[in-house]
């Protein structure tokens, strides 16, 4: 892996059909986040080759607004993303990490956040931007970096919606 994206799934409703929290979906405004998200990364040139999606509704809602403004990227939806710790995490992109040059993650808050804040302590990041991640990582909000040869962070860009709502 050369590159990561983590990406907070959209804003998604306050509950559910079943009333479980894996079946929320996203708000209207979350769909439209996303996609202004996925718009600023390809713009850019952040076009994932993998994407690694928690199995969750609102994750999988994510990726499916993003989808078409990234296009070319494969796409796992993963069990043990919902609600995974950012050890588990680093696990999984370990794992899959040996054969994409740059992993978009979509997950959930708490343990996306965490490993924001963790590669961005490892990459010296801009304080003002660990900062923003460290009072509530946003929904629909994303954080790049790139790795040297030795797997060292560099902190690559922070990328937030301007939704009006």
């Amino acid at each position: 892996m050369d590159r990561l994206i983590l990406l907070r799934h959209g804003e998604a409703e306050a509950g559910s059909e079943t009333g479980g929290d894996f079946g929320r979906r996203l708000t209207t405004r979350g769909r439209e986040a996303c996609v202004t998200v996925a718009a600023s990364l390809a713009d850019i040139g952040l076009i994932p080759d993998l994407a690694l999606v928690s199995a969750a509704v609102r994750t999988r809602e994510t990726w499916a607004a993003m989808s078409a403004l990234l296009p070319g990227c494969e796409v796992r939806f993963e069990d043990a993303l919902y609600l995974a710790e950012a050890l588990e995490m680093r696990r999984i992109l370990l794992e899959a990490g040996r054969d994409a040059g740059l992993i978009l993650l979509v997950g959930h808050n708490p343990g996306l956040q965490e490993l924001a804040e963790d590669l961005m302590t490892e990459a010296s990041g801009p304080s003002s931007t660990l900062s923003r991640i460290r009072s509530g990582f946003p929904t629909s909000a994303a954080v790049a970096f790139a790795f040297d040869a030795n797997g060292r962070a560099t902190f690559d860009g922070f990328f937030q919606p301007d939704v009006a709502g």
